[in-house]
C-alpha cells in the first residue's frame, strides 16, 4: 500500500485536498492509505482519513499577509499549543508515509517538511495578482519535490526566480464539476445563491445577506434566493437567526432543503446539497464566502459581496477576481439598489462572466496533481 498524508491549512484548502485525493483513488492502480492534517477546520467524512492533532481557532485561518488582528486573537485561543502538537505530530508519524501534500500556504508546507518525506506543494492562496511568493517563500518552495500554483502567471514569475512551478489547472475549478443539476422546483432565472461562508461567522452573515434578500423581494415581483449551509454548520443555527430577525420559518424535514424562511415577498430556500448545483441554479451570488465565491466566479456567476470592513480579506479577493466580483454597501436597502441596477444590466454581467472565467482558470488541475502523487510516492 502507498501512504500519502494531506497537510492542509484552511476551509477551502479542505475541500480541494479531499478532490484531489478522489483523483488520486481513481487514477492509482494500487492501494492507497491516504490521511489528512488539517490545520485549521473539520473536513466531513471523505477520501481522506482525518488524523492528528487540530482545533478551531477564531480566525480560521485567515491570519496571512499581515493580519495581525487576527493572528492575535489565534494565539489567545492556544495556537501556540496546538502548532507545537502538530509539529511533534510530523516527526513522529510522519515516516510512516511514502508522499507528503502540502495544501494551502508556505505555512502549511513548512510543516509539512518535518515529515522528512517527500513533499509536494499546491499553493492554493498566493498569486501575483494579490501577492507574488517572497524570497524567503521562494527558498522554501525550491525543496518541494513538485511544486503546484494556481495561475500560469504565478508559475511563470517563480520559475523566472528558479522554482520549477506549474499551473496545470485551478482545482478550485474542478470542485463543482461533478454536481448534480438542480431539481425541477429550483430552475428559476431570477434565484440569488447566497454564501455565507463555511466558519463560525456565517452564521451572522446569512443574516445580513439575508436581509438584503428581503430587501429585494420589497421589489415588484419579489425574489427567491438559496442559502448555502457548509457541511460542518448546522441548519437549525441558521433557521433560528433567521427568526430573530423577522424571518417566518417553515421546517421542511428535508435533508437537502431543511427550511424555507419568508418574509414579505422574499423566500429563502436554505441548501444543504452541492454547492455546485445552488451555482447552477443561481443568476448571481452574494457572498461573503472565500473559496465558495471563487467557484462562483469559476462557473461564471458574478459575484456581490457586502462592504463590511473586512478590508484585508475583501481587498484580497478583489484583486484575485478583479472585474468578477462587485461590491454593495452594507445597508439592506442599498445593496438591494445595487443588485438591481446590475441584474438590469446585461452588458456588465456579461463581462462580470467573463472576467470570473478567465481569472479562475481552466479546470482539470485535481487530476494531474494526483498524477504527480502517485509518481513522487512511487505509486
Amino acid at each position: 500500500m502507498i501512504r500519502v498524508l494531506f497537510v492542509s491549512n484552511g476551509h477551502g484548502e479542505i475541500a480541494i485536498a479531499e478532490r484531489i485525493a478522489h483523483e488520486a483513488v481513481a487514477l492509482s492502480a494500487v492501494p492507497l492509505g491516504l490521511d489528512h492534517l488539517p490545520l485549521v477546520g473539520e473536513p466531513s467524512p471523505g477520501t481522506l482519513a482525518v488524523v492528528g492533532p487540530r482545533r478551531t481557532m477564531p480566525s480560521g485561518g485567515l491570519v496571512a499577509m499581515g493580519n495581525v488582528a487576527a493572528f492575535a486573537r489565534d494565539l489567545g485561543a492556544g495556537f501556540v499549543a496546538l502548532a507545537v502538537s502538530q509539529v511533534r505530530f510530523l516527526r513522529s508519524e510522519g515516516r510512516r508515509y511514502d508522499c507528503v501534500v502540502a495544501v494551502g500556504d508556505v505555512y502549511a508546507f513548512a510543516l509539512a517538511r518535518l515529515a522528512r518525506r517527500p513533499t509536494i506543494a499546491v499553493g492554493t492562496a498566493k498569486s501575483v495578482s494579490v501577492a507574488p511568493y517572497g524570497p524567503f517563500e521562494r527558498t522554501l518552495l525550491s525543496r518541494a519535490a513538485r511544486v503546484f500554483v494556481r495561475d500560469p502567471a504565478t508559475a511563470a514569475h517563480l520559475r523566472a526566480r528558479g522554482v520549477a512551478a506549474d499551473a496545470p489547472g485551478n482545482v478550485i475549478v474542478d470542485l463543482a464539476d461533478d454536481a448534480p443539476p438542480p431539481p425541477a422546483g429550483l430552475r428559476d432565472a431570477s434565484v440569488i445563491g447566497v454564501l455565507p461562508g463555511s466558519r463560525e461567522a456565517a452564521y451572522n452573515d446569512a443574516v445580513r445577506l439575508c436581509a438584503v434578500i428581503r430587501a429585494l423581494g420589497e421589489r415588484p415581483g419579489g425574489t427567491r434566493a438559496l442559502l448555502s449551509i457548509a457541511p460542518k454548520l448546522t441548519a437549525g443555527r441558521f433557521a433560528r437567526a433567521l427568526s430573530d430577525d423577522g424571518w417566518t420559518i417553515e421546517e421542511t424535514g428535508d435533508d437537502v432543503s431543511p427550511f424555507r424562511a419568508r418574509a414579505g415577498n422574499a423566500e429563502v430556500v436554505a441548501w444543504r446539497g452541492a454547492l455546485g448545483t445552488l451555482l447552477c441554479a443561481s443568476r448571481l451570488v452574494l457572498g461573503l464566502a472565500g473559496t465558495a465565491n471563487e467557484q462562483a466566479a469559476a462557473a461564471g456567476l458574478p459575484v456581490v459581496v457586502l462592504d463590511v470592513g473586512d478590508e484585508w480579506y475583501r481587498m484580497r479577493q478583489r484583486r484575485l477576481l478583479g472585474d468578477a466580483l462587485a461590491f454593495a454597501p452594507v445597508q439592506p436597502a442599498r445593496a438591494a439598489q445595487t443588485i438591481t441596477e446590475l441584474l438590469g444590466d446585461e452588458d456588465r454581467l456579461a463581462r462580470m462572466r467573463a472576467a470570473g472565467r478567465e481569472r479562475m482558470g481552466p479546470p482539470g488541475g485535481s487530476r494531474v496533481i494526483a498524477a504527480a502523487i502517485l509518481e513522487v510516492a512511487g505509486a
